[in-house]
């Protein structure tokens, strides 16, 4: 008996009824021979954290766009966050570990420069439309290793692609995954907002602060226990209504009060325009893409996904010098 099958027996034997064996998993799009050592899932996890998409996530925003200090949350530090909430709450009721972790690390690749503003201007100026969760998968699918994708399990892309509140995972796992991203959210948004001054943390509704707590890390603590206790011995993952509808309530003050507040949204129209224009340049300009992109026209691949493609790919840093390069003007030298 390998590593691999050792370590699958053992996941027969120990998780819940209700969680996804890597054993059982659909398999990917192209066969592959298995690894001795590890169970699929935990080779999606492997696969994900060396791509480059994942590296890039270090220099794309989350909520605030290009902050002054250190400690602000980036989409890579909020990925991390969403994992280890999405972790604790699978080992606790005995989920696939590996495979909660795989969707959690992989559900922003696709993410584009400056966060959600960047997303809307791609969204707006592209005719066939643009969601990150989608992004994501491609990403996964067919944008990573030089266009040759990834190859994850089906039950990772699944969990990845229905990440966002109106999506319906097909594995517990994925719906940990789900409930784990608003909790990471959540709670670190309002510790960069208050770091910025935006807010105190005595503006949330005393209602809500009755609930979940009074600081961060009684409202982490609140979510999660709430999750699992509700969702133990259960085919779904569920809070009670007292917590869920805090929680709901806590997003809609957020929304509110800092989502779109002026002083921390005062540059998205500057970063939507500045998406926008890049996305008109090289749509009219494809010759002037990178090969990578090229072949994937070659392909079959419409001119609107591909240009979306690169732009999205972009880290904030590297939008900006691309911006730069192509619309500001360099002085005259002689």
């Amino acid at each position: 008996m390998t590593i691999r099958e050792s370590l699958e027996q053992r996941e027969r034997e120990y998780l819940s009824e209700y969680a996804a064996l890597s054993s059982q998993s659909r398999g990917r799009d192209k066969e592959e021979p298995q690894c001795d050592i590890r169970p699929v899932y935990q080779r999606d996890r492997d696969r994900i954290i060396h791509c480059k998409s994942f590296r890039r996530l270090k220099d794309k925003t989350q909520v605030f766009l290009a902050p002054e200090g250190d400690h602000y949350r980036t989409r890579l530090t909020h990925t991390l966050e969403v994992s280890q909430n999405a972790r604790t709450i699978a080992k606790a009721l005995r989920l696939n570990e590996d495979l909660t972790e795989a969707i959690a690390l992989g559900h922003d690749l696709g993410h584009t420069p400056f966060g959600h503003a960047g997303e809307r201007a791609l969204n707006d100026v592209c005719p066939l439309g643009f969601e990150h969760s989608e992004q994501s998968v491609r990403m996964v699918e067919l944008l990573e290793k030089d266009n040759q994708g990834l190859n994850l399990t089906w039950e990772t892309r699944d969990g990845i692609r229905n990440h966002q509140t109106s999506g319906k995972p097909s594995t517990l796992e994925g719906k940990v995954v789900r409930f784990s991203d608003k909790i990471a959210y959540i709670h670190h948004d309002i510790d960069d907002a208050v770091r910025a001054g935006i807010m105190k943390e005595s503006d949330i509704p005393s209602e809500v602060r009755a609930i979940l707590g009074n600081t961060p890390g009684e409202r982490l603590d609140t979510l999660i226990h709430d999750i699992i206790t509700n969702s133990t011995d259960k085919n779904d993952i569920v809070m009670s209504e007292r917590v869920g509808g805090a929680m709901r309530a806590i997003r809609a003050f957020m929304f509110d009060n800092v989502y779109t507040n002026p002083a921390a949204k005062s540059e998205e129209g500057k970063a939507e325009e500045l998406i926008q224009r890049l996305y008109t340049y090289f749509y009219k300009h494809p010759d002037k893409l990178p090969q990578q992109f090229k072949d994937l026209m070659d392909r079959g691949e419409k001119l609107e996904r591909v240009t979306c493609d690169y732009v999205a790919c972009m880290s904030d840093r590297y939008a900006i010098d691309i911006f730069d390069r192509l619309f500001v003007p360099k002085s005259w030298e002689f």
